[in-house]
């Protein structure tokens, strides 16, 4: 596999050949397009039928799946799969976005669901995260963004000679950021991996710890590594 950059962070990650199996042209042809101006290969189905054909036939890195297809729906597609022993990632796209609708979509045998309509740099996200749960390089037990160091099995947080104390969900926050530095973070990310849907994603309790968070790991450094993304969420990065 060769590599490509994710945009505007400077952070590599391999090229994935990637089918893509949605009914809507226009949908279809922006992530395509999308996906390719990152580097990936990339092909398309444009019905269930043909897309469980290509699935099958063809050496996928990851599937992005529709849920609702002509011929064969998303659903029964990806049980096929599953039924012919594929294991290859398969995240879910669909507007079918409630939590009975997700419930469905994990349990056919979908590795992740993203409801539409979606960000871009999430669904990267997502994907990157199929891939590396995939292909794990090896079990890391200390995260280091710059200065700041996380070791995961003492539960302890460094930056330069400071230790850093953080409260349980600081510590999840933080970790969740750091596995993922380099790229954008959104609410929903946030809600789903760190609070778990426990909170409306109306409320202020992400730019609460945000804030703990940043006073803690920022503030009295003369560099910032946690950034606010307007209108996309947060990322956490090294100066370069």
């Amino acid at each position: 596999m060769g590599l490509r950059r994710h945009w505007g962070t400077g952070e590599e990650s391999a090229v994935m050949r990637i089918l893509v199996v949605e009914d809507d042209e226009e949908a279809a042809a922006y992530l395509v397009k999308g996906l390719k101006e990152c580097g990936h290969v990339v092909d398309h189905a444009g019905d269930g039928a043909r897309g469980l054909e290509m699935a099958l036939s063809g050496s996928y890195d990851c599937l992005i799946v529709d849920r609702m297809l002509p011929l064969r729906d998303g659903l029964s597609l990806v049980s096929a799969l599953r039924e012919e022993k594929d294991t290859t990632p398969v995240l879910f796209l669909s507007a079918l976005g409630d939590v009975d609708d997700r419930v469905r979509g994990l349990r056919a045998g979908g590795d992740d669901y993203l409801p539409k309509p979606y960000s871009f740099s999430e669904l990267l996200a997502r994907i990157d995260a199929l891939m590396r749960r995939r292909n794990p390089d090896q079990v890391k037990t200390k995260l280091v963004v710059g200065d700041l160091v996380m070791d995961l099995l003492a539960r302890k947080v460094r930056r330069g000679e400071i230790d850093i104390d953080l409260q349980p969900r600081e510590f999840r926050l933080l970790e969740y950021l750091m596995k993922h530095a380099g790229q954008v973070v959104t609410r929903t990310m946030l809600l789903e991996n760190v609070w778990e849907y426990h909170f409306d994603p109306q409320t202020n309790v992400i730019d609460v710890h945000i804030s703990r968070l940043r006073s803690k790991i920022d503030k009295t450094f003369p560099t910032q590594l946690l950034h606010t993304v307007r209108g996309a969420g947060y990322t956490i990065r090294a100066v370069s």
